[in-house]
């Protein structure tokens, strides 16, 4: 097998750092994204999510995305000198060959309420990729899940444009229907971190043929996720199940903007052939078995890095 690189557009390490402070980024069992994972499978540019669980206080969920701001600091990119942040094309095209970028990213805007200082604030810190929800309603818009359905607030519409004027990825991943729309129609750089195909799998998480298609068309990017329930609509799934929905995407015009975004440490339940991002090159090996060695570099690394770097060249 030919040894790749990857783009992960999606983790939860922090959320996990966060619950308990215990925990060593190094090698932890407790992690399916450790650093030693991360320099053993073949990682370019590992995304890390601040994603705040719905039983901290309200009140209290700004100063616990501080905490995972920190941790990400700290206990990543200072404890392990390897690990680099990337903010840009620059950033990225300057990692060494021993090198891992980390991107920063917010999911959900539950931590900010509805003071677009605290987004502001956030994006100071380091951020550079926005979810607006997680899965239910919050000040900004209405989740996946919310059964309103209802699409971006008034509010929401200023963190978008705040969101465009910073040149940040907007994310639509966890969104509903009507607010996927508004930001496609409002939002300089939308893309879907960790989403695959309604059509082989109708949860609502998943994007519908149109919204691939649309996210097609502004020339962004899907990352596939390893999520079980959302490749097969089960707890169990296999690497076949993502090859299903990348080439379903690939089918709709997408070869140049799907990849992959595992949503490791985020999730219950995991691919039987992907327990963690040791695994990763498990499904590099699947991948050349059917598309050629420009295809899977694009799957694994050249269609995210593109789509996030064309934020800093328009």
């Amino acid at each position: 097998m030919v040894f790749l690189y990857f783009f992960d557009g999606h983790c939860d390490v922090l959320y996990k750092m966060f619950l308990d402070q215990q925990i060593d980024f190094y090698d932890s069992d407790k992690l399916q994204v450790t650093f030693k994972g991360l320099e053993k499978s073949g990682a370019k540019i590992q995304s890390f999510a601040i994603y705040i669980p719905e039983s901290v206080y309200p009140d209290m969920r700004f100063q616990a995305a501080l905490k995972m701001v920190d941790i990400f600091y700290e206990k990543i990119l200072k404890a392990f000198p390897q690990m680099k942040l990337v903010q840009s094309q620059k950033d990225a095209a300057a990692l060494a060959a021993n090198e891992i970028g980390a991107i920063l990213t917010l999911e959900g805007c539950d931590a900010i309420g509805s003071d677009i200082g605290k987004l502001k604030t956030l994006l100071r810190l380091g951020v550079t990729a926005v979810g607006l929800t997680w899965n239910y309603a919050n000040a900004v818009a209405d989740g996946a899940l919310e059964p309103r359905g209802a699409g971006l607030s008034l509010f929401g519409r200023e963190v978008v444009k705040q969101l465009n004027r910073q040149q940040c990825w907007c994310d639509v991943s966890h969104l509903s229907e009507q607010g996927f729309w508004d930001v496609i129609e409002l939002a300089n750089f939308p893309y879907a971190s960790h989403s695959n195909a309604y059509t082989l799998c109708p949860h609502p998480r998943n994007l519908r043929d149109d919204q691939i298609k649309a996210l097609i068309d502004i020339n962004s990017v899907i990352g596939i996720t390893f999520v079980p329930e959302f490749l097969s609509g089960t707890a169990s799934a296999s690497i076949t199940d993502i090859l299903r929905h990348l080439e379903y995407i690939c089918s709709l015009g997408g070869e140049n903007h799907v990849g992959f975004g595992s949503d490791f440490d985020g999730t219950t339940h995991a691919v039987k052939e992907l327990q963690s991002v040791f695994d990763y090159p498990q499904l590099m090996e699947e991948l050349t078995k059917y598309y050629s060695s420009n295809q899977v570099e694009k799957f694994l690394y050249k269609n995210m890095i593109k789509s996030y770097s064309n934020r800093t060249r328009r």
